[in-house]
């Protein structure tokens, strides 16, 4: 793929002295996860999402232009209202890597204001949501200064350039479903951008409900640049790129049809062989935490003796994301207030549920 139309040809910053952005960009919960990068961020298999609705970053970017030439980014970043230097750094590796698709940075000073809906390190994916809202708001800035960024190119660039600082920000933007990598069920899904699939969700998945079980919010044990890394030379990474692409299918039918059992039994299975590929990587890292083993065997046992249909799914963590459909909600709270809570960290969880990504404030 020729990626230079997202390079911009025809900018006009005449005129334009001062002018602020701000959005909102949720997190996102992979049902089928990806693992393994290649090239400039590039997935080794396809994975498919369910965009969140509560759990949000609000960035807002202020552009003041400079009068002075130069090659360099001028930023300030604030998070939660306080002058962050670990977050500058990322935010300076990010914007350096996608300078060339935004040339019109190098012209402003630009001021980012941040928070999150959810406290940080809390197991939910703020990267995700941090880099989608900032390349919300200079998207939606160049959308003044360049007349031939069309809405259809709007979204794949917002989603491209999010993809450059992490992953699976690409897919947050969109919602309620969203696929990014190549895959042969899901027309003009792409390694480059994520799509919003063109399918019918059948109406048992959208209300869905994810209430995140913080088992553990302390930082990671290995990065997520780092566990990707390990699928290099991983003895089971074919294996398991073809799992993943056969899940990808399968789950698509089971959103369409409805078929619930076995969309819990997908989104288990793929939870269970990200770990399983953790710990068979040299090094190994086991990320899950005893009370993480704990809280999906008591899972499994309240579906078995209910009926109920709950289902659980994990990102690189320890913390456990619990699934289901909105009409259970009281079933599955009072479950988790009595036999669950006591396994998280302060006995707190966040309720959340599926949403439709993005929005300019």
């Amino acid at each position: 793929m020729n990626t230079d139309f997202f390079i911009p040809k025809n900018l006009k910053t005449e005129g334009v002295d001062s002018h602020v952005e701000k959005w909102t960009s949720p997190s996102n919960i992979a049902l089928v996860k990806y693992w393994g990068k290649f090239g400039n961020q590039m997935p080794a298999n396809p994975s498919l999402s369910f965009t969140l609705k509560n759990s949000y970053s609000e960035t807002e970017v202020r552009f003041e232009k400079k009068y002075s030439n130069t090659d360099e980014i001028d930023f300030e970043l604030f998070f939660e209202g306080v002058k962050s230097q670990s977050f500058s750094k990322k935010v300076s590796t990010y914007l350096n890597n996608i300078v060339d698709y935004v040339p019109y940075i190098l012209n402003y000073k630009l001021v980012i204001n941040t928070t999150n809906s959810f406290p940080h390190s809390s197991g939910i994916a703020s990267s995700a949501s941090g880099f989608s809202a900032l390349s919300a708001c200079l998207i939606s800035f160049e959308k003044t200064i360049n007349a031939d960024l069309t809405e259809k190119l709007f979204n794949k660039k917002m989603s491209f350039i999010s993809r450059l600082g992490s992953g699976s920000a690409s897919r947050s933007l969109q919602g309620p479903v969203m696929v990014w990598g190549t895959s042969k069920v899901f027309e003009g899904s792409t390694d480059y951008y994520a799509i919003v699939p063109n399918m019918k969700l059948d109406k048992i998945y959208t209300d869905f409900q994810d209430t995140i079980l913080l088992i553990d919010e302390g930082k990671k044990e290995v990065s997520s640049t780092v566990g990707h890394g390990l699928m290099n030379g991983h003895p089971f990474a074919e294996q398991r790129f073809v799992q993943a692409n056969n899940n990808i299918a399968e789950l698509k039918e089971v959103l369409e049809n409805g078929n619930i059992t076995l969309f819990g039994e997908i989104v288990e299975n793929e939870a269970l062989s990200l770990h399983a590929m953790m710990m068979t990587s040299t090094p190994s890292y086991i990320l899950i935490k005893p009370n993480t083993l704990a809280v999906i065997e008591k899972v499994k046992e309240f579906r078995k003796a209910t009926g109920v249909h709950l289902y659980f799914t994990l990102d690189a963590g320890a913390n456990i994301h619990l699934l289901y459909p909105k009409s259970v909600k009281k079933e599955v709270l009072t479950f988790i207030d009595a036999e669950l809570s006591v396994f998280c960290e302060n006995e707190r969880y966040i309720c959340d549920e599926i949403g439709n990504g993005a929005k300019n404030v």
